[in-house]
């Protein structure tokens, strides 16, 4: 993916040189063979040299999503992946789980911001794979104004449940008024504070 690529594929610039990392040897979750420790834009990771996928761990991942300067690395480092083969097959693609490098447990597949459309593995305790491509697909995406779109979106999701449950709110207080029914200020905190952790959850 990084290692070999003479020239930017997006802008035709001299891509920044990949160079060995001080990393300890961790075995490909998908090929099960060393893979290589490399630098790239000043943060070092690990590269499968067979399947191009890359195990970044969770420092420097975050360091790539905040910092334009290691985007701007890792798009170009990025050689352009072969064609893949177009199966004929009817039958759904089977979906693999991939064991963390580290401690070994299978890793989530997440589905990057929630919107990206790029599902990759993450371990939370160490790092995120990404298979061929999947690296540079996310900061394409972080660089497209990506992120912002997901948090608004959140975030109007989020108000549209606070409005809908001060509706349901006000309704239930309607009805009961009808009926003649009186609520506590026990009952009435106690709606609240469900009301408040439904919110909660929502947020994160």
């Amino acid at each position: 993916m990084f290692i070999g690529s003479k020239y930017c594929p997006h802008c035709g610039a001299a891509p920044a040189e990949a160079k060995a990392a001080p990393l300890s040897v961790l075995k490909c979750p998908r090929c099960k063979i060393d893979m290589t420790a490399v630098t790239i834009g000043g943060e070092a990771m690990r590269e499968c040299e067979r399947c191009g996928g890359l195990w970044v761990e969770v420092a420097v991942f975050e360091k790539i999503c905040v910092h334009k300067e290691e985007q701007s690395a890792v798009l170009g480092g990025a050689s352009l992946a072969p064609p893949h083969q177009v199966s004929m097959s009817n039958e759904p693609s089977k979906i693999s789980y991939a064991p963390c490098p580290q401690c070994g447990q299978l890793m989530n597949r997440i589905n990057f911001a929630h919107c990206s459309g790029v599902i990759v593995d993450v371990c939370k305790g160490h790092g995120t794979w990404f298979d061929r491509d999947e690296l540079r697909e996310i900061v394409e995406f972080i660089r497209g104004g990506g992120l912002e779109v997901c948090r608004q979106k959140e975030k109007n999701e989020i108000e549209f449940e606070r409005q809908q449950l001060q509706r349901d709110r006000l309704v239930a207080a309607s009805l009961a008024d009808a009926h003649g029914f009186s609520y506590s200020d026990e009952d009435r905190i106690g709606g609240l504070s469900a009301a408040s952790g439904l919110l909660k959850f929502l947020i994160e």
